[in-house]
């Protein structure tokens, strides 16, 4: 006989003695005599408790009890459980792991310490009642029960709310404690095969130098990528990225062909056969709304200038001239600093990032710097810098943030610093406009000075825009297509290269995504005399 069994023949067969002294000397006899018929506390520890009884359903009313009809002895007792004290639950029955029905188990037998916890259910409810000016619901009658259920259980009672006690102490501190220092392995490998072909007779770079007098063959790139991102606060994140990929800049026809302004499909820059650092930051949160991030290896564009459309190399589009604003970033990987300010609904942000290029050095002797073909070195040749963490090349870049939704942002940037024994300031432009869920608009702009370069002072300009389309054919898709000029610049060249890019972004599983794509380069090199350039590449990125 289960618990609510118990009281119910409490609240039935003897509560009508309960009316003088001698039925109160009545009820106590029976309810000893009923309770020495339990099995001795000993042989059930409490947290042997039978499952089914901890996990009782609340029930509000006896019809809900599958296993009680109308006729059973206890269905009036029970009913008055439910409807004075809301004190009753019923046992949870289950078919396939659903819940279908609740029973009331009327000849289930039960230890002291179950009878003991479904006691302190009801308990808790009467304190309730008494609590909240609503004693008249309690019978002085009831009272008399419980009062003495509450002396005869008393051991157990304090044992179990010690127990329930302990418990929400320990609970209290698993919340607090909750987060313990983990390290997550994550990893990422890009896979292509990409080829390429030029009109006429041959390339020039934009210095007159012959790049190319024949196509080149077709390749296969890689990049592989293992990411070991740990927490130590659980607001806290340091990252250890370890990189690999095939020949770099040349192994693409796109990059080879045109390797100054940015042509060159991105993934395919690290051009280390063995793993080396790719990345090593450490980023906190010191005050509410502002995180900083420091490290001897962090890259710029992973902050700013960002763009849901046209930023990721693995994801969208792969030609670097369209990812990022080029004049922007002379040279954006380094050792260096993060901050980024977001005020709480705020629709503004604000970041500022510091990059040395060659902090580990105190001089170059004369050694050049070049991050691949994102830094136009052709225009400084023979020249090094200072050096250090505060030395030639240094970039510093602001950009302020505004998302009134999530429809529009517009992001406003200034970047300044030293390149190769060069001043430069380059202010930028980053928008995107949202048509629909499936279509939406992109772009950017920029434009700033470079002085003392091997063609004097410059005062290049880029832009580039772009339609991009979600869930197309099929969901998670994503195409886009955009056209850009890197550099427009008289001084450079006598024609205006333009970079022209489509691509179809076809998920396979959740781990495995294929993107066939197309480059064509007009005008390559700002050179007029150089033919189209066709490059086709199919892109399948595995993630893990």
């Amino acid at each position: 006989m289960n618990f609510w069994c118990w009281l119910s023949l409490l609240f039935s067969d003897i509560r009508w003695s309960l009316v003088s002294s001698s039925g109160i000397f009545s009820v106590v006899t029976q309810i000893s005599i009923m309770l020495a018929a339990l099995p001795a506390a000993a042989s059930e520890p409490l947290d042997q408790i039978e499952a089914p009884l901890m996990d009782a359903f609340q029930v509000t009313s006896v019809s809900q009890l599958a296993d009680v009809q109308p006729t059973d002895w206890a269905f009036l007792a029970l009913q008055s459980l439910v409807e004075r004290y809301d004190c009753l639950a019923g046992y949870p029955e289950s078919l396939s792991g659903t819940l279908r029905e609740q029973t009331f188990r009327g000849s289930q037998a039960l230890t002291r310490y179950e009878f003991a916890a479904g006691l302190n259910t009801c308990l808790e409810r009467v304190s309730e009642l008494l609590a909240t000016n609503t004693q008249s619901l309690v019978s002085r009658e009831d009272l008399a029960v419980f009062q003495r259920l509450q002396e005869e259980f008393a051991a157990e009672l304090a044992t179990l709310r010690g127990r329930v006690g302990t418990l929400e102490t320990r609970t209290a501190e698993l919340e607090v404690r909750q987060f313990s220092t983990t390290t997550k392995l994550t990893g990422q490998v890009i896979a292509a095969v990409t080829g390429g072909s030029f009109s006429g007779d041959r390339i020039l770079a934009p210095t007159g130098a012959i790049v190319a007098e024949e196509d080149p063959n077709a390749t296969v790139i890689y990049r592989t990528s293992i990411f070991f991102n740990t927490s130590f606060q659980g607001t806290d994140q340091l990252q250890v990225r370890l990189v690999a990929g095939s020949e770099g800049a040349n192994d693409n026809a796109a990059g080879f062909l045109e390797p100054n302004f940015g042509s060159v499909l991105d993934f395919s820059v690290p051009g280390r056969s063995q793993f080396a650092l790719g990345r090593l930051f450490y980023t906190f949160t010191p005050i509410r709304d502002v995180s900083v991030t420091l490290g001897p290896q962090i890259v710029a564009t992973d902050y700013v200038d960002r763009n849901r459309y046209a930023n990721t190399s693995f994801l969208d589009f792969s030609t670097q001239a369209l990812i990022n604003n080029f004049p922007l970033f002379p040279r954006s990987v380094g050792a260096g600093a993060v901050l980024d300010w977001h005020p709480e609904r705020s629709a503004f942000k604000l970041r500022a990032v510091y990059v040395a290029g060659n902090a580990a050095s105190f001089n170059t002797n004369g050694q050049r710097y070049i991050e691949g073909p994102q830094a136009p070195a052709l225009l400084f040749p023979n020249r090094g810098g200072s050096g250090g963490l505060f030395g030639d090349p240094y970039l510093g870049i602001i950009e302020l943030e505004y998302v009134p939704s999530t429809a529009f942002t517009l992001r406003l940037q200034y970047s300044g610093g030293k390149f190769l024994e060069s001043r430069f300031d380059v202010f930028g432009a980053n928008v995107e406009v949202s048509l629909s869920k499936q279509v939406a608009l992109f772009g950017r702009y920029g434009n700033g000075t470079y002085l003392n370069t091997t063609v004097g002072n410059l005062n290049p300009q880029y832009w580039m825009a772009g339609i991009a389309f979600r869930d197309l054919f099929m969901p998670s898709a994503l195409a886009g297509i955009a056209a850009g000029q890197p550099l427009i610049e008289s001084n450079v060249g006598n024609a205006t290269q333009t970079n022209f890019e489509a691509f179809y972004n076809l998920p396979i599983n959740d781990n495995v995504r294929i993107t066939p794509l197309v480059q064509v380069i007009t005008d390559a090199g700002n050179q007029g005399s150089n033919g189209p350039i066709i490059t086709g590449t199919i892109r399948t990125v595995f993630s893990f």
